[in-house]
């Protein structure tokens, strides 16, 4: 007994160092590690480079402006951002068709307030704020600096579960679509991160294999879990500040993916 503590210290001192990395534990993980092994870099579009949340209340603005809504949009924001989140999750989740996206999450925030349009209404307000949508092009702070960063170093990617028709505009119109090689939309493969076949479609046009490649993005659930289960490396970024599990690569801000790679 007296040798075990004699030698206990020495013990512990020589036990491997765990560092959390990538959803993974590892002794070989440390930052800066995907520098030698990473080639291809996949960025989610909304939330993760594109100021979705600045965006889309401007759009929101004209939108009410055109059809004269009489609420404020910054009250109706507050109550419209939760809900569109909520429909976003149904619509991943193969729940609900775009179409019941674009007009539940109108119809929903306006109930909040006691308003109620008619059906053709909702429509056309939900195509108003399609149109507007990418007339905004705010990008979420260190956008361009990272992706000036990172755009000699890796190849890089979008895959995005937002709506063909506009997310191309939208990387267009903000002044970023030089930067990415490739653009998977979910809406084009036919079914929407998380699903893995997402993922194998964008590597393919990638044209590269999914041990070099790591994804960034916001939502924990479609971006980082969905990348990691088809075997990408991954870093969350969570400016939201949400609680996940340990062991996962994650960022506060974009600037500090540097650290990463």
């Amino acid at each position: 007994m007296e040798l075990f503590q004699e030698f206990l210290p020495i013990a512990i001192l020589l036990q491997p160092i765990k560092i959390e990395f990538g959803g993974l534990y590892s002794q070989k993980n440390s930052k800066n590690m995907y520098r030698s092994t990473i080639t291809d870099v996949f960025f989610d579009l909304d939330h993760t480079l594109w100021d979705f949340d600045r965006n889309s209340f401007l759009a929101l603005k004209s939108v009410f402006r055109k059809y004269g809504v009489g609420v404020n949009v910054e009250l109706f924001t507050d109550v419209y951002e939760p809900i569109n989140e909520a429909y976003w999750k149904l619509y991943r989740e193969e729940k609900i068709s775009k179409e019941q996206l674009r007009r539940g999450r109108l119809i929903d925030a306006f109930n909040d307030f006691n308003i109620q349009f008619s059906l053709q209404q909702i429509d056309d307000m939900a195509a108003c704020y399609i149109d507007e949508l990418p007339k905004n092009n705010y990008l979420l702070d260190g956008a361009i600096a990272i992706l000036d960063y990172l755009k000699d170093k890796y190849a890089l990617h979008i895959i995005t579960n937002g709506f063909k028709e506009v997310q191309h505009i939208k990387l267009k119109n903000s002044g970023i679509s030089n930067y990415f090689k490739t653009v998977t939309s979910s809406e084009e493969v036919g079914l929407k991160k998380p699903n893995p076949v997402v993922f194998k479609t964008a590597l393919e046009q990638a044209g590269v294999s999914k041990e070099k490649t790591l994804m960034i993005g916001d939502s924990f659930e479609a971006d980082i879990l969905g990348a990691e289960a088809f075997g990408m490396q991954t870093i969350f970024y969570n400016y939201r500040q949400e609680k996940v599990s340990d062991g996962y690569a994650s960022v506060n801000s974009l600037v500090e993916i540097e650290n990463y790679l």
